[in-house]
């Protein structure tokens, strides 16, 4: 039959009740790792280490476990222990044809920290972690000591290879262990990266000063020469303070102590945050925040009743000296060269997404301001010299701040008041526009790591969210709505179109800084696909530079050498000595660089290798129609690229 314009209609598709497919048990979590633990790449993989661990700590911080115990094996092989209670063997009340032990490993959402009997605070709430882990192991061992009495069950890919077995009786033994290695079928070839491991521990020591957590690796699978240890007890009973006090080391502060403590979350049983603040008199600042000792890396309202409580207590403390200037006092003022720690406990905390990254609970805000405002209120009082030095210390930061606002040079500090967090422009403080550099990075973790790593003289820092626009195919409207380009047009300063006027440039390099990746490389094909069409005169005179930060990292003994792609790792290895491993990192972004490592590949130029985005005379011809095959509003002529080179193409394992 033809429709109305002489076309044959395709035969109808079936579409009945046999192609609706129920995932049951623990293959949901097979078939999509990705919805509960992030992917399936080194970060996920270490997120399974990080479940196992919360439970732990969960027992420990709700004072029934004294010690953990954390051991990396060759082959993969990791198991998590801790003295608590031992999770229940008995019947359980609903499926009483199987165990507690085996309906939490086997069942999504189950676990004893819903009703908040078992645990009055606890890092796992969703009753998935320890079921994912079994799901996504090849293979996964569990015991459990409980009323002097051992049992015993193992598991393959979340299936039980036999029933619970009780093995005996035990003396002098409490609590859970679970070995496990993680699946190959879903993990491919990577390895927990004992360093990873271990600092994930210390960390989680840090959190909770009354436990104390073992560390054990396989020598042979450290680095020869490296810092990390084959074995050590970790405990810190300074907690958070200890933890700063490291971090910060050799650094100057305006206040010569660190600010810490720890006080009841009011009206919240069981509820309480620790706290460790200092102020660094030069670099900038950070907040790691951390809720039930889960890290939340993108912070959350925690976070935002402690900004909070500073302000407005240093606000008040202005007020009461009969200092007016503590009137335009602003966050970026007080938090700007603060280094601090946060840790809250909440009885029910709630968390944007399984991994965890964000708290969201609404009245966590309200409750962590009033807790530490009190303290802090307390902590300026007792010292009036001091507090008066922190005051004077942040209103000169907010002088700076106006006096830049006011300055003629309005070019370079207009687009640093208009920006949006978390897309904001860091600015660097040299004038001279030849003399300066702006780097275009993919995301607020890679801002971060940039921003730590930048010269703050001469180098300027942009975080982009996500993808940007592809401005050869997209309408003008659409382009001028775009925010994140309005950003970026902003801080460049030199304007577009008829308002294009290369004096105004206010960097002499404009630097594409993206992960060494697929993503990372169509991001930057976007961005130079814009700079081509909306700003040619910056790629014509030589402005616009691609960064090339390391894929890989390659460590044998006291030597680390990095490497570009695969071939520059084959390359690399050669040069290192035989029958000796190799411990090869994998950068899977540029957020996950340390802020040394960044800047010593990527940064400094003294040590980087910039490519410069050239488009001679002769060749924009053809640099417009590649352009215009590849990312314009046709998608037969991409087609028709793919065809012509599909032939060329070569696989490459990665």
């Amino acid at each position: 039959m033809n429709d109305l314009f002489g076309a044959r209609k395709p035969p109808a598709e079936t579409y009945s009740a046999k192609d609706i497919e129920v995932l049951e048990g623990l293959e949901p979590v097979r078939r999509r790792p990705g919805m509960y633990i992030g992917g399936t790449d080194e970060a996920a993989l270490h997120h399974l280490a990080a479940e196992l661990l919360d439970n732990a700590m969960d027992e420990a911080v709700a004072g029934h476990a004294s010690f953990i115990e954390l051991i990396l094996e060759a082959d993969d092989w990791l198991s998590v222990r801790d003295n608590g209670r031992g999770i229940p063997v008995d019947p359980h009340p609903k499926f009483p044809d199987r165990s507690a032990l085996e309906v939490i490993l086997t069942t999504l959402h189950s676990g004893g920290k819903f009703g908040g009997k078992a645990y009055a605070t606890s890092g796992g709430l969703h009753g998935v972690g320890s079921s994912v882990v079994n799901a996504l192991a090849e293979r996964l061992d569990v015991e459990v000591a409980r009323d002097r009495v051992l049992w015993r069950q193992s598991y393959a890919r979340g299936t039980p290879l036999g029933p619970l077995a009780n093995a005996g009786p035990v003396q002098n033994r409490r609590g859970t262990v679970i070995r496990f290695r993680p699946d190959p079928e879903i993990f491919g070839r990577q390895h927990f990266a004992p360093a990873r491991l271990y600092r994930l521990c210390r960390s989680k020591a840090y959190l909770f000063r009354g436990v104390e957590i073992r560390w054990a690796c396989d020598p042979a699978l450290l680095p020869p020469g490296g810092d990390i240890p084959a074995e050590a007890k970790l405990h810190f009973p300074g907690g958070l303070r200890d933890s700063l006090e490291e971090d910060i080391a050799g650094a100057a502060r305006a206040l010569p102590q660190i600010w810490a403590g720890e006080a009841a979350l009011p009206g919240m049983d069981a509820g309480r945050l620790e706290w460790a603040t200092a102020w660094l008199d030069g670099g900038d600042g950070f907040l790691h925040s951390y809720c039930n000792t889960v890290p939340t890396p993108e912070g959350g309202t925690h976070e935002a009743g402690f900004r909070a409580a500073l302000l407005k207590g240093l606000r008040a403390w202005a007020e009461q000296r009969g200092n007016r200037r503590g009137a335009v006092l602003t966050g970026e003022d007080v938090l700007g060269a603060l280094a601090a720690k946060l840790s809250v406990f909440l009885r029910e905390p709630q968390f944007q997404g399984q991994t965890k990254e964000k708290l969201t609970n609404a009245d966590a805000a309200r409750l962590v301001e009033t807790a530490l405002r009190d303290r802090f209120d307390h902590f300026l009082a007792g010292d009036p010299a001091q507090a008066d030095t922190l005051l004077a210390f942040v209103i000169e930061r907010a002088e700076e701040r106006l006096r830049r606002k006011e300055s003629k040079d309005t070019a370079r500090k207009s687009p640093t008041r208009r920006l949006r967090l978390p897309g904001k422009l860091t600015d660097c403080t040299r004038e001279n526009a030849a003399e300066t550099e702006i780097f275009l990075v993919e995301g607020d973790s890679a801002g971060g790591s940039a921003k730590q790593a930048r010269n703050r003289e001469t180098q300027a820092v942009l975080p982009l969210r996500g993808k940007i626009l592809n401005v050869a195919s997209a309408s003008a409207d659409k382009l001028r709505a775009n925010q994140e380009l309005k950003d970026l047009i902003e801080a460049l300063g030199c304007g577009v179109g008829d308002r294009f006027d290369i004096a105004r440039l206010r960097y002499g390099r404009v630097i594409i800084m993206t992960d060494a990746d697929v993503d990372g490389a169509h991001i930057a094909s976007l961005l130079m696909t814009f700079f081509w069409r909306e700003l040619p005169e910056l790629v014509r005179r030589g402005h616009i530079y691609l960064a090339r930060p390391p894929l890989y990292r390659l460590t044998q003994g006291g030597r680390s050498v990095y490497a570009m792609d695969d071939a520059d790792r084959a390359r690399q290895e050669r040069g290192f000595k035989p029958g000796t491993k190799i411990e090869i990192s994998r950068f899977k972004g540029l957020g996950e660089m340390p802020p040394a490592q960044l800047k010593e590949t990527t940064m400094d130029p003294g040590k980087r290798t910039l490519l410069r985005v050239d488009a001679p005379p002769e060749a924009r011809a053809r640099t417009n129609a590649v352009v215009e095959q590849l990312m314009g509003r046709k998608p037969e002529e991409r087609f028709r690229f793919i065809q012509d080179h599909a032939a060329s193409v070569t696989e490459v394992d990665v």
